[in-house]
């Protein structure tokens, strides 16, 4: 017995497409293990983070992806899912999060 939850499956997509998008991300890609996934946070300069996919599951980092899509869409230049916040709230915000 399943559930679908449609918030997952466009973050799943996004971050299939923004992989899929950049040959530079294969080598990239190789430092993430089994289970997380990168996203790059920042205002101006970005940072990579390197995240657990259970984040996906929760309502509050949906959002965050939610204003990101609005933001980006589905071209991420830097290789992974950019998230237009400060490091500071988005370090506050994955704080608050169960892995």
């Amino acid at each position: 017995m399943g559930f679908r939850l449609p918030g997952i499956v466009s973050a799943k997509r996004s971050l299939i497409r923004s992989l899929s998008n950049s040959k530079q991300t294969a080598s990239k890609t190789l430092d993430i293990p089994k289970g997380y996934f990168a996203v790059y946070v920042g205002e101006r300069q970005k940072k990579r983070f390197v995240i657990p996919i259970s984040y996906l599951n929760d309502p509050l980092f949906q959002d965050l992806l939610s204003q990101a899509e609005e933001e980006f869409g589905y071209d991420h230049p830097m290789g992974g899912i950019t998230i237009p916040c400060s490091e500071y709230t988005f370090l506050h915000l994955t704080s608050r999060l169960s892995v």
